[in-house]
């Protein structure tokens, strides 16, 4: 008998610590508030005054929304497809390459696992190398050296999820757009703060009432980090509340989890990912 109601008390502790360990993983979770905050495009970007890589890439980029390539690498990420693996070759300047700067820290833009690249853009930087028969390299940086790399000429094309803006504009060139985005927030799941919002507007509002103890997390300079702080060129006028910058969207959220931010902003669909993934 003692054995069995041993038994039986080590189940129901088990069954607790389980359930203490569910509750956990649930107050970890995140949501994005699904509303708009910006209007952007995404570009590639070639060094200011390339018009032969330029037209190359416009030429090809209409190529492959013409024939379907574009949408099927689409659905890979945002779809029921498979994403593909891009392996970087090695620099050498005696080979004939493309030199693509990017940052992978933005899924589903671009992403490591391992020593595999995967992302919509990367995808489509390893078809536009084969198609010119060139070798592709991959120099993965810090997001704020992506363009001044190829402004440069350290590389040739730049592939980040780059908004295009005046600003960027005085380094390098974009090609013609093929990513409609914008800025969403990311919060904690329990967080009700936005709940009711229904427009950007009913979002700034709350926003524009918080001081300096209201806490937000961006990836430095991306369009999120000019939003939040303020940037005449991107004719953002900011906000009062703190702003930290982190190498990428994720370790923001990380620093929310752990309660040192009360939100972060980010470009909707690697938020989304960022939801998806974390929740689990």
């Amino acid at each position: 008998m003692k054995k069995i109601i041993s038994f039986a008390l080590a189940c129901v502790m088990l069954l607790s610590v389980g359930v203490m360990l569910v509750s956990c993983n649930q107050d970890q979770n995140i949501k994005v508030i699904n509303i708009k905050l910006t209007d952007e495009q995404y570009a590639y970007a070639v060094k200011k005054g390339d018009a032969e890589l330029l037209a190359s890439l416009n030429a090809f980029l209409a190529t492959i929304k013409d024939n379907g390539k574009f949408d099927e690498v689409v659905n890979k990420y945002f779809g029921d497809g498979t994403p593909t693996a891009v392996v970087s070759a090695t620099k050498d300047s005696t080979k004939d390459q493309i030199v693509v700067a990017t940052n992978a820290a933005f899924a589903p833009f671009e992403y490591k696992e391992g020593n595999n690249y995967y992302g919509v853009d990367m995808e489509i930087m390893k078809m536009y190398a084969d198609s010119v028969n060139k070798e592709l390299v991959i120099d993965n940086m810090d997001f704020d050296a992506v363009c001044t790399s190829v402004g440069q000429g350290k590389c040739d094309i730049a592939a980040a999820g780059l908004t295009v803006n005046e600003k960027r504009k005085e380094i390098v060139d974009f090609t013609e757009s093929y990513y409609d985005a914008s800025q969403m927030i990311i919060v904690m799941e329990n967080d009700t703060t936005f709940d009711a919002c229904k427009t950007a507007e009913d979002i700034e509002k709350i926003l524009n009432s918080y001081e300096t103890e209201i806490k937000c997390g961006v990836q430095g300079g991306t369009t999120g980090a000019f939003y939040a702080k303020g940037d005449e060129d991107w004719g953002f006028d900011g906000f009062k509340f703190s702003t930290k910058d982190y190498p990428n969207a994720g370790l923001a959220v990380k620093d929310m989890q752990n309660g040192n931010l009360n939100f972060v902003i980010v470009d909707e669909a690697p938020a989304k990912r960022l939801v998806e993934t974390i929740n689990g």
